[in-house]
């Protein structure tokens, strides 16, 4: 029962958002207002700036936000580990894995593939999951289409980063669970009734794969 309220809030939190006209690069929640910046880049992602209007997940939010501060800011490590990730495509990935001496704190899984990359970024409080980010790049053309493949195929455009598709999304849990998510590239009419169980389902599996990688 718990489960289904939670995500019955988030279901209506998102509808909402769509109520409303979006500017150009906002996030598709009228609860955030963060800067598209990569946090590998920046070292830590703004999320104390998200804001909610609703008091009861603003409290929700607080120590996950103050969680991922703490986190960003340990400077020196117990431990870390980088694990090569393969098989899911010829370029292969790399999950790096921060350790305290109270045990894994933090997750970070780059992808790459022909048509593009993903960054995500796994955060845990108390040993569960408590923030996700993840940042994907769709190239326009893949990595080896040059000019020159370009010309052959009478194409107008080779592969070039800057016009990559970029999807950002957030994801807040509590016990386990799907409290919040932003997307920027969400619309209101291909959000089904599902997204929040299969999102947090599809997070979970991925980092039980990350998991195995140290044991």
């Amino acid at each position: 029962m718990k489960n289904r309220f939670l995500h019955g809030v988030f279901i209506i939190l998102i509808s909402l958002s769509f109520a409303y006209p979006q500017k150009s690069g906002d996030q598709a929640s009228v609860f955030f207002n963060t800067k598209a910046q990569d946090t590998v880049k920046i070292g830590e992602t703004l999320i104390d700036k998200d804001t909610t209007g609703s008091k009861s997940l603003k409290n929700k939010i607080k120590p996950i936000q103050a969680n991922f501060k703490s986190i960003n800011s340990v400077t020196k490590w117990a431990s870390v580990k980088k694990k090569d990730i393969e098989g899911e495509s010829a370029e292969g990935g790399e999950a790096t894995f921060y350790y305290t001496d109270k045990g894994l704190q933090k997750v970070i899984a780059k992808h790459y593939g022909e048509m593009g990359q993903k960054l995500t970024e796994y955060y845990l409080l108390n040993g569960q999951l408590s923030f996700v980010f993840g940042k994907e790049y769709r190239y326009n053309r893949p990595l080896f289409y040059d000019a020159k493949t370009m010309k052959e195929n009478n194409d107008m455009e080779a592969f070039d980063l800057k016009k990559s598709k970029i999807t950002m999304t957030r994801n807040y849990f509590e016990n386990g669970n799907i409290i919040l998510i932003s997307n920027n590239d969400l619309h209101g009419s291909g959000i089904s009734a599902d997204y929040p169980a299969e999102q947090e389902k599809e997070i979970q599996e991925d980092f039980k794969k990350l998991l195995k990688l140290v044991k």
